[in-house]
């Protein structure tokens, strides 16, 4: 894994072209990690990778669901959008199915602090932090799988 990067994101229209240009270097087997704070633009992130995987309808964060799959034809690569941020016992991921949907798609997951020690050790790891009303700081922790493919373009 490479140092974390830090981005600066200036609006929500950034985030989701940010998303979009993420979702064209997803493969099969990734996890992308996001955390911050309530608020701080997570979901919003999701939707632009969910955008550029295809996906045209709403996307909201899955916090009383915990998981929400999406799969083809409505995104070139299934995926899954989960939100940990109710997940009381880290044990309860097994329940979840994460890495079943994981061989045959990839993941998006909010909140991952809370799947316990070295659950996210070998994700895209994105830490969201606001800088203003719209403006935020992303930093980003790139692992060996992705560094061929980031910076995304």
């Amino acid at each position: 894994m490479t140092g974390p990067v830090t981005m600066s994101i200036a609006s929500v229209a950034d985030m989701l072209t940010f998303g979009r240009q993420l979702a064209a270097q997803i493969r099969r087997g990734d996890m992308i990690a996001l955390s911050g704070n309530l608020g701080s633009g997570k979901t919003v992130l999701a939707r632009g990778v969910l955008e550029g995987l295809g996906h045209q309808g709403e996307v909201s964060s899955p916090s009383y669901a915990l998981v929400h799959p999406y799969d083809p034809p409505h995104v070139r690569l299934p995926i899954s959008h989960v939100d940990l941020y109710r997940l009381d016992d880290p044990a309860a991921l097994i329940e979840l199915g994460l890495d079943e949907a994981r061989t045959y798609g990839a993941l998006m997951v909010e909140w991952p602090e809370r799947g316990g020690p070295g659950f996210v050790a070998d994700a895209l790891h994105i830490t969201i932090e606001p800088e203003g009303p719209d403006a935020r700081r992303l930093t980003v922790a790139v692992p060996r799988s992705w560094e061929t493919r980031w910076p995304p373009r």
